[in-house]
């Protein structure tokens, strides 16, 4: 079972202006091949899959709580994507066309489609597919995909870094680099365990630390590249078996913290009437208001 808290993982920025173009690069983390929808169902699906979770209890909670915090990444990207339209349209009368700048959007759909949110999609408005989850049932394989997967990951997030310094984009991405290392090194450390292999002296992949990205350096700082998470107050403690020793980058103890991020509020997305959401007038709230009350 999952249990939902209402926090985002880290505190966002609140543009003024958002950008609309930036909006439509980032959905390339949500919902491309190497997205978070992408990391995400591979190992929840993996996790749900996995054969001699008793035998193999290391391994199966890592990816577990992985699971767990890769649904917070989601929700994060998503959340980044919002924030990057807002104020990029305005209200008014339908004749003088209020979302005329949607017109020269790069992601047209998401005025159309969404109210100017986020998309189940990549960068080039191709929709999220189940083809991109791998989950073979090999333990083995499926660590190594995983390791894959998440230097691949890493690599869309530093290139669309460099695309744009809409700091709302940047801190989002920033944060993301650091624990998607974190996830890079766990995997390395399972396959070790598994096959002797030391992947780690691989890293970092591509040959740039977090620490040359101003928003991830922050993050770094605090301690957040040498944690794993439990996301549980009580389960899937045996990734201690796993993630321990040192930060093959920092020299830094590994730690395992067992429950969540204390996490940041989630923003409230301003009304669009241009969008006609979310639909609900003055009027409509004062009745609203009043059935709800008279049900307490």
């Amino acid at each position: 079972m999952f249990k939902r808290e209402n926090r985002i993982l880290v505190e966002l920025p609140i543009p003024e202006v958002g950008d609309k173009n930036a909006a439509a690069a980032v959905q390339e983390l949500l919902g491309g091949k190497f997205g978070e929808m992408s990391t995400l169902n591979n190992y929840m699906f993996q996790s749900f899959n996995f054969r001699g979770k008793k035998k193999l209890k290391p391994f199966y909670d890592l990816v577990a709580s992985i699971t767990a915090e890769e649904m917070g990444h989601v929700e994060l990207v998503t959340t980044s994507i919002n924030l990057l339209t807002r104020d990029v349209t305005f209200p008014g009368a339908p004749d003088i066309t209020p979302l005329q700048n949607g017109l020269d959007a790069r992601n047209t759909y998401q005025f159309i489609s969404t109210a100017q949110t986020a998309l189940v999609g990549d960068s080039m408005g191709k929709a999220w597919t189940g083809d991109n989850v791998f989950n073979s049932g090999n333990l083995v394989l499926d660590l190594l995909h995983n390791f894959f997967l998440e230097l691949g990951a890493r690599t869309h997030k530093m290139r669309v870094y460099e695309m744009t310094d809409h700091p709302t984009a940047r801190e989002m991405i920033g944060y993301l680099l650091v624990r998607g290392g974190v996830h890079v090194l766990a995997y390395a450390k399972a396959i070790e365990i598994v096959t002797g292999v030391d992947v780690s002296k691989m890293l970092p992949v591509p040959n740039l630390d977090n620490s040359k990205f101003d928003y991830a350096k922050k993050y770094e700082e605090q301690g957040l590249n040498n944690i794993l998470y439990t996301f549980s107050d009580k389960d899937y403690r045996d990734i201690n078996q796993i993630w321990k020793g040192t930060n093959p980058e920092s020299g830094q103890p590994l730690e395992v913290v067992y429950g969540s991020p204390k996490g940041a509020p989630v923003p409230d997305l301003d009304d669009l009437p241009e969008q006609f959401a979310p639909g609900i007038d003055a009027d409509d709230y004062r009745r609203i208001a009043k059935k709800l009350m008279e049900n307490l």
